[in-house]
């Protein structure tokens, strides 16, 4: 990726990250982070890492891309589909228009939230 295509994920606002963590986090747990639970945080997973989608309300209950919310949703952003049904990890069949898209969410993802583990068991990375 050259510096110009970089430069074009960035935030409009810079946003200052945590270091990225590798806790190994159970799909069951990563579900219960859907954006429903006040008392939990929202997790949005990309090839099997997890992002803190938190402060983003889009994500949330109410957002546009609450569908994404406590699940790994690889393949709908590949395939940049807001149906449930695609909200699932398995990537790796798509063709490559696909796959360069869901690197750029990857990319995108990466520069505006928190990397806060792995989904546990996750074979998609």
């Amino acid at each position: 990726m050259t510096g110009t295509e970089s430069g074009r994920f960035a935030p409009k606002v810079p946003v200052q990250l945590d270091p990225p963590k590798d806790d190994l986090i159970p799909v069951e747990e990563l579900a219960k982070c859907n954006g429903t639970d006040p008392n939990r945080p929202t997790y949005v997973a990309i090839k099997g890492i997890i992002f803190d989608v938190s402060r983003n309300s889009a994500y949330g209950r109410e957002g546009q891309y609450h569908v994404f919310a406590g699940k790994d949703a690889s393949r709908a952003l590949a395939c940049s589909s807001l149906k449930a049904e695609e909200c699932r990890p398995e990537w790796y069949d798509l063709g490559e228009n696909e796959k360069k898209v869901l690197e750029e969410w990857f990319t995108f993802f990466s520069k505006r939230y928190n990397i806060v583990g792995k989904v546990k068991d996750a074979t998609n990375y």
